[in-house]
């Protein structure tokens, strides 16, 4: 009994140890600390003995349930954390557009035709990022701004074409073309049709061409013609003169440049002119006109020209054989 007594009093005097001075009082003696038959009050403290026990086992639960507690509380952190990330990743993929298609039939179609539908209105921008496609055609009713390349497959129509840079074209079939700037042809220029030039032109090498038509040639050097000279044009008029008698003829053929000049005489044929060759186009000044016998009668005579800007004549200084055919070439240049 001895042995259980001593402890209960160690235990109390480790669960409370403050109680101890509180019991006595200033000036009481020491108490020995063993306890007497005589004192009664000598038990009174297992009550509190009791309660220290209880209170020390509420602390340690109360330590217990913190544990708990901050081990629910983070596993609610942890959970909230997750639900945060799913409904972020939930929105992105929400963001990302799905494409339906849906198959029109042919009244969807009909509807479409008969009908106009605007998208927007001038003070917005559309902005398409993919790719687009249209199968029909599209019309633009104001400016077209291109920041990239254009490729076209096909045909292209313009109307109008502004070229404000340099521009490569492998080929260009164009109804009208109008060029106000300088031309640069670096490879051969062909034309199927005519050429209209209103000003100059100027050609560093030669100029191959199976007929040219110029109104006025000027030429600043040598003239070389590997071929025949053919010299164009209407055909002059002529008048008798005097010096082929009664009932002779004259008659002329080729041009204001060159031809021969056919003379028959009549009866009696006197001096003078036997005809006068009238120009079809008149020349700037008086011509160099040239005449040449054809045969040893025509060159018999004793002939010579009159000559002017409109006309020249062929005449005689003596009398030409009655009834005699003679002939003379002529050429006239300015």
């Amino acid at each position: 009994m001895e042995q259980t007594h001593q402890t209960e009093e160690d235990v109390n005097s480790l669960e409370a140890p403050d109680t101890a001075p509180d019991s006595a009082t200033p000036g009481a003696p020491p108490s020995s600390g063993a306890p007497t038959g005589t004192d009664k009050n000598a038990a009174a403290p297992a009550p509190e003995k009791k309660k220290s026990k209880l209170t020390a086992r509420a602390q340690g639960l109360i330590a217990h349930l913190n544990i708990y507690i901050l081990v629910f509380a983070l596993i609610v952190v942890v959970a909230i954390a997750a639900v945060v990330i799913a409904m972020q990743r939930n929105k992105k993929e929400l963001d990302v557009p799905t494409l339906t298609t849906q198959e029109l039939t042919q009244e969807d179609l009909q509807e479409i035709n008969e009908s106009e539908a605007k998208v927007g209105d001038p003070k917005q921008t559309l902005t398409i990022e993919s790719n687009a496609i249209f199968s029909g055609k599209v019309l633009v009713r104001d400016s077209l701004d291109v920041a990239g390349t254009i490729r076209v497959g096909g045909a292209l129509s313009l109307p109008g074409l502004t070229v404000g840079g340099t521009s490569s074209f492998d080929q260009i079939n164009a109804n009208k073309l109008s060029i106000n700037g300088d031309t640069n042809v670096q490879g051969i220029l062909t034309v199927q049709k005519n050429v209209a030039i209103s000003g100059g032109a100027t050609f560093g090498g030669p100029i191959s061409a199976p007929q040219l038509t110029v109104q006025s040639l000027q030429i600043n050097n040598d003239l070389s013609i590997t071929r025949h000279i053919d010299a164009g044009g209407p055909t002059p008029g002529s008048s008798n003169g005097s010096a082929l008698g009664g009932g002779g003829t004259a008659s002329v053929s080729g041009t204001d440049t060159a031809g021969t000049v056919t003379i028959n005489t009549g009866s009696a044929p006197g001096v003078g002119c036997f005809v006068t060759i009238n120009f079809s186009n008149k020349f700037n000044a008086t011509p160099h006109v040239v005449i040449t016998p054809v045969g040893s009668a025509a060159a018999a005579l004793n002939y010579y020209i009159n000559r002017s800007a409109a006309s020249f004549s062929i005449c005689t200084t003596n009398p030409a054989p009655a009834g005699q055919n003679f002939s003379f070439d002529y050429i006239a240049l300015d």
